[in-house]
């Protein structure tokens, strides 16, 4: 049975973990990766000051997102699944905690999305629009998409 908690700051190492795995899992070389690494990883401070959550099935956590609510430049930070369980719906279930029980709670309506060109449609599924793209901070002339998600008002 799988289950959400927030994420502690002793959490930070086994997430960042989490996401250089799944960013590899896309086949990425080796310079891209270390710069990945140094770049995206979670520290202690990120968990502590930003409504960061894990998924987890018996203490194994799967995935996890962090958001930075911060009007008016809301940001999805984090959003990975660890590789053995990409596909599985833990992306729908992890983007459903985030919009019901961290986005409307906090009042947050929208926010950017910058991610790699493979999950773009993702985020497009789930109602993010392309806003167009960014230089990617990992590698110089590599362009990502940007996007924007909104939540409907209903919600």
């Amino acid at each position: 049975m799988v289950n959400f908690r927030r994420a502690e700051a002793k959490d930070a190492r086994a997430l960042s973990d989490i996401a250089y795995h799944s960013e590899a899992y896309w086949g990425y070389d080796q310079e891209y990766m270390e710069n990945f690494r140094s770049l995206y990883r979670v520290t202690e401070e990120f968990i502590r000051l930003n409504p960061t959550y894990v998924l987890e099935d018996q203490n194994r956590i799967l995935g996890f997102y962090g958001l930075v609510a911060r009007e008016p430049a809301n940001s999805l930070e984090y959003f990975f699944i660890e590789p053995q369980s990409i596909g599985r719906g833990y992306g729908k279930l992890l983007w459903e905690h985030l919009l019901e029980f961290t986005c409307q709670p906090s009042g947050v309506r929208e926010f950017e999305i910058v991610t790699s060109p493979q999950a773009q449609e993702f985020y497009i599924k789930l109602g993010a629009v392309c806003l167009g793209e960014v230089e990617s901070l990992l590698k110089k002339g590599r362009m990502i998409p940007r996007l924007m998600y909104g939540l409907p008002a209903s919600r």
